[in-house]
């Protein structure tokens, strides 16, 4: 049955489960990114490359390696479970201005993301991105 993204069914978590880690960042990538970038169209009313600018300094693997730390400790079993199989997956090649180690982080958070938005968990995805950025500071 086909539905739009607004007429999801949600999935199990075992459903959830049954997908990749890098699948699941696939599409986490873009729930944050969606988030980072309302947070900042809200936060002021300027140009679009000024917004740009500023989202890639929250969406860039860097950025997400240093939040893991802060999201882990907050996360039930099975959320833990996911961010470390994102953290642990194996294939996903590398940017040359990420290490290893950081791309791997920036994915789990991903990971978790996609993961949440999958169960309908939307209360749990802005708690988490709230967390996420309660210290930054937004320049344009």
């Amino acid at each position: 049955m086909d539905h739009t993204y607004m007429e999801r069914d949600y999935l199990t978590e075992r459903e959830a489960n049954s997908y990749s880690p890098l699948a699941l960042a696939f599409l986490g990538d873009s729930v944050y990114d969606t988030l980072v970038r309302e947070k900042l169209l809200r936060t002021a009313n300027v140009q679009v490359g000024k917004l740009h600018a500023a989202k890639v300094k929250l969406v860039c693997a860097e950025f997400q390696s240093s939040v893991y730390d802060r999201v882990a400790e907050v996360l039930s079993e099975k959320e833990l479970a996911v961010l470390k199989r994102g953290r642990n997956a194996t294939g996903n090649t590398v940017p040359k201005h990420a290490d290893p180690v950081t791309y791997r982080r920036a994915t789990a958070v991903e990971s978790l993301f996609g993961y949440l938005f999958l169960l309908g968990r939307n209360e749990r995805i802005i708690e988490l991105f709230e967390l996420i950025m309660q210290d930054v500071v937004i320049e344009f």
